[in-house]
């Protein structure tokens, strides 16, 4: 993709282009250790796959600040749904995992520089991986996993797509911290995937009843309701 003109952001986002094999997650990672500006969103285009990473600065503890990845998750949708044909439908994981028509289609991952749940974190990164061709398995064996072509998204521009992303998450974390946790939460459920299905999270297996007001699982088995808090998915990295 180093021929497609360079995506446009939203003021106070900044893009930065990798190529090759190297992995935006990380290098947001390692730019945020060394005390990078938030909004910085660095990103990789290759034909058959679309990286991309936003660096966060949040101003309240790590447990309220995970909406951040529900935030991206939510703007992701609004992305794709915008550019994609109507029929495609776009459901999120609690985990980060992204659904396209009910196969599992990339995911959403985390990382900041403190993982416990009351501290502030300088830095919060989230990540996006996407597949936009078929990778290598034989057709019809992984039914369970899926790219933008094969859901019929051949059209969708991946410069369009990784821009309307950075706007739309942008949206969402400004309607957050306008009108706090509701708008959003509401907007989640209503795409979260298995819910009220039986799923297995961390070893821990139980029906998955919802979330509470800090995005963390609600998880039923025969005996109690166990809550797993969002956090528990941020991959701690220091210098």
């Amino acid at each position: 993709m180093t021929d497609a003109p360079a995506p446009t952001f939203p003021p106070l986002m900044e893009g930065q282009a990798l190529d090759g094999g190297l992995d935006p997650f990380e290098k947001a990672c390692a730019q945020a250790l060394l005390g990078c500006d938030a909004g910085l969103v660095i990103y990789n285009l290759q034909a058959d796959r679309l990286r991309a990473a936003i660096v966060f600065a949040p101003e309240v503890a790590l447990e309220p600040a995970m909406a951040m990845l529900p935030a991206c998750g939510v703007g992701f949708q609004n992305a794709l749904g915008a550019l994609a044909p109507p029929e495609v439908a776009v459901h999120l994981g609690w985990d980060g995992r992204i659904f396209v028509n009910g196969a599992r289609c990339g995911r959403l991952r985390v990382a900041g520089d403190d993982v416990a749940p009351d501290a502030v974190p300088a830095w919060l990164v989230v990540g996006l991986d996407l597949p936009l061709l078929p990778g290598g398995d034989v057709p019809g064996s992984a039914p369970e996993r899926t790219s933008l072509y094969d859901e019929g998204c051949a059209g969708v521009d991946p410069v369009h797509l990784l821009e309307s992303w950075a706007r739309h998450t942008l949206v969402w974390l400004n309607r957050w911290e306008d009108e706090g946790q509701a708008p959003l939460h509401a907007e989640w459920l209503g795409l979260a995937h298995g819910v009220g299905e039986e799923i297995e999270v961390d070893g821990q297996a139980g029906t998955f009843l919802g979330v509470d007001e800090h995005f963390g699982m609600l998880l039923r088995d025969s005996e109690k309701t166990r809550l797993i808090p969002l956090s528990s998915l941020v991959k701690g990295k220091s210098a």
